[in-house]
């Protein structure tokens, strides 16, 4: 599977999958989880609800994916992953890679060739650029799935692309 890291809009990638870091209601939210409902239009906000209503009453647990539609996105689909919040005092690195490799499977099953992913839990969940940066390739560079063959991190600006372009090496 090819990765790339691309500074951009994730709303505007050309993608199969777009993942959106969603809060665990489903519901919409701030961030990228606010920009994806609000592009993608009411689809993806119905397809939310009848998620909610049908198997999620709780909340889509931290870590686990889930897909609808893309509504209006240049995607087919849109996967959904709620990724912990950053804490100093309990490793929750584990829960964030799971963010990644359930979304990127959930992909796979859906037959995705491309997937585009924010950088998970790096925003208003306070996680470190770094070594949000470090979990999500620690997950992507070893990932074999059957159908998708492109992976697109997809960073907000440009400190962020450099923060993860100079990670990338340690992967190499």
């Amino acid at each position: 599977m090819r990765i790339d890291l691309v500074q951009g809009d994730i709303t505007a990638e050309r993608v199969d999958v777009i993942v959106n870091a969603a809060n665990s209601s489903l519901l919409g939210g701030g961030g990228v989880d606010g920009a994806i409902h609000r592009r993608g239009g009411p689809a993806i906000l119905a397809e939310c609800r009848a998620l909610r209503a049908a198997r999620y009453g709780r909340g889509l647990p931290t870590g686990q994916a889930v897909s609808t539609t893309a509504g209006d996105l240049p995607a087919r689909w849109v996967v959904h992953t709620v990724g912990p919040v950053w804490s100093a005092d309990e490793d929750r690195s584990a829960l964030l890679r799971s963010c990644y490799a359930n979304s990127l499977a959930v992909a796979d099953d859906l037959g995705a060739a491309s997937v585009a992913f924010p950088l998970i839990s790096s925003g208003v969940y306070r996680w470190p650029v770094e070594d949000a940066v470090r979990q999500a390739l620690a997950v992507l560079t070893v990932a074999r799935p059957a159908s998708v063959t492109t992976a697109r991190l997809v960073l907000f600006d440009a400190a962020t692309a450099e923060t993860a372009q100079r990670v990338r090496h340690e992967f190499a």
